[in-house]
């Protein structure tokens, strides 16, 4: 997430509304393994607003450490809408803060089927008491996929401060 021609990183903008609002955030990520936290806190002054986060890869610790009902799971599988959803609330809740953000998904290059493939993933943010998710269909390397799993799950974030701050 570079810096734009002057504009603020999406990581610096969401950064700057949480500061504004004065609120906190937190993720639970799978296919994105730390890469949300990781951006996050290039922004300096981002431990203003960022406490801890969960890389929740396994179903056992999607469950364990931010309360993915295991029926969820079950019924859904790990990467649905239901865990995405489940995820960003579960991780807000764990780490008391007033976001969160979650990323599930196949990121490749193996691992995908015909109802899940390959690129498929969840994005989710819980922000204001409400739950936004998002289904994207990436393509690319698996390390494009993350990237752009993690500039889609900020953006989704900025949209839904931005929103809240309206209010």
């Amino acid at each position: 997430m570079q810096e734009r021609g002057g504009q603020d990183s999406l990581e610096e903008q969401v950064v700057r509304l949480l500061k504004k609002q004065d609120l906190t955030i937190t993720a639970a990520e799978s296919c994105t393994g730390g890469m949300i936290a990781g951006t996050l806190v290039n922004v300096a002054g981002a431990s203003d607003v960022f406490g801890e986060s969960y890389v929740t890869y396994s179903n056992e610790a999607k469950h364990r450490l931010v309360g993915v009902n295991e029926e969820t799971l079950k019924q859904f599988g790990a990467v649905s809408e239901e865990t995405a959803y489940e995820m960003a609330a579960g991780a807000a809740r764990a780490a008391g803060a007033d976001v969160g953000l979650s990323s599930t998904g196949i990121a490749g290059p193996g691992g995908g089927t015909p109802e899940k493939p390959v690129g498929l993933v969840y994005i989710g943010c819980f922000v204001c008491g409400k739950v936004q998710v998002r289904r994207l269909n990436l393509h690319g390397s698996r390390e494009q996929i993350r990237r752009n799993t993690v500039e889609a799950v900020l953006k989704l974030a900025a949209e839904m401060l931005m929103e809240c701050e309206k209010r």
